[in-house]
């Protein structure tokens, strides 16, 4: 009987019972009192426990396309009625048509020409409004679920322990953060001012009644994906953060700039190895390639989740 109350009383304070025991969430645990014990050689105040997080493949499911490019092709398809000549003009036949080995073959520059026209021309309040509104009713085309509920339950009580402990959680994607900002806060606890991103070049207007507002336009202005994330990291928080967690080759430029700083420095990789829960992927992906960061991550001793063996649970039990 003692030892089910004290397995129970464990389970009850346990901030991370997603995560399996093992060396992974060892790590973590440590790094975190280690951190922040007061008095000890490693111990950091707490102004300057500065914690970044990839967002896509990170904290939520980015197979089998970014959760973005899935709102921007279904914006595009709303807006196709206003567009005749899209009928006949690629990128946008290609959405129209379903036709995704056609949109494949539009590559990066494609994409930009759909995200370009489904995230400009109207106002931020009105885009944030289309943000929410989509996710309010688009589902994951594999599992069934709005986007918002494919997070991952060990990284939000990943999330949960670190604001516990004094740390200050970011998300640093390559997304945009115009379309992470209206809803990060409700999913991750992520206030919008925590939120870095890729944007586009917003611009002050004023309507006839002299109303003003910041309209969205088509050309991009700073992209926060490889070298772009401490720069971005820089440009917006002005800290270097203690704590780094990404998950693909975009995210190697952050955690080498997490890790070389002075005192305890923590980086940490999600290794998608669960294809029956979530997604088995990594060096051949076109989404999230997993190649030099894993190559890297081993060498030089960073903690790699191997989301089969580590994560007890992916996300939280459907409603």
């Amino acid at each position: 009987m003692l030892c089910f109350v004290a397995g129970v009383a464990w389970a009850q304070t346990d901030p991370l019972p997603s995560w399996n025991d093992g060396q992974v969430k060892n790590s973590i645990n440590d790094f975190v009192a280690r951190v922040t014990a007061e008095g000890g050689s490693d111990f950091v105040p707490a102004p300057e426990r500065v914690a970044v997080f990839d967002n896509d493949g990170t904290l939520w499911t980015e197979q089998p396309f970014y959760f973005q490019g899935f709102f921007a092709l279904d914006r595009v398809k709303a807006m196709a009625p206003q567009h005749p000549e899209w009928k006949t003009t690629q990128p946008f036949k290609a959405v129209l048509d379903g036709d995704m080995k056609a949109l494949a073959g539009a590559g990066e520059k494609g994409l930009m020409q759909i995200v370009g026209v489904a995230h400009s021309g109207m106002t931020t309040d009105e885009f944030s409004k289309s943000v929410v509104d989509w996710l309010a009713t688009a589902r994951h085309p594999r599992f069934k679920r709005p986007y918002t509920e494919l997070t991952y339950q060990p990284m939000l009580e990943l999330l949960r322990l670190l604001r516990s402990k004094g740390f200050q959680t970011f998300i640093v994607s390559a997304g945009g953060a115009e379309f992470m900002r209206p809803w990060a806060e409700r999913v991750y606890g992520i206030p919008p001012e925590q939120v870095v991103g890729s944007s586009g070049v917003v611009t002050f207007r004023t309507d006839p009644g002299g109303k003003p507002f910041l309209l969205k336009m088509s050309k991009i202005e700073f992209v926060d994906e490889g070298p772009g994330k401490p720069v971005g990291i820089n440009r917006f928080i002005g800290r270097r953060p203690i704590f780094a967690f990404g998950n693909s080759d975009g995210d190697l430029q952050m955690l080498q700039w997490t890790t070389a700083g002075a005192g305890a420095r923590f980086a940490g990789i999600v290794h998608h190895t669960d294809a029956e829960r979530e997604y088995a992927y990594d060096r051949g992906s076109k989404v999230g390639k997993l190649d030099k960061v894993l190559d890297e991550g081993r060498a030089r001793g960073w903690t790699v989740v191997d989301m089969k063996r580590d994560w007890r649970a992916v996300f939280k039990p459907e409603k």
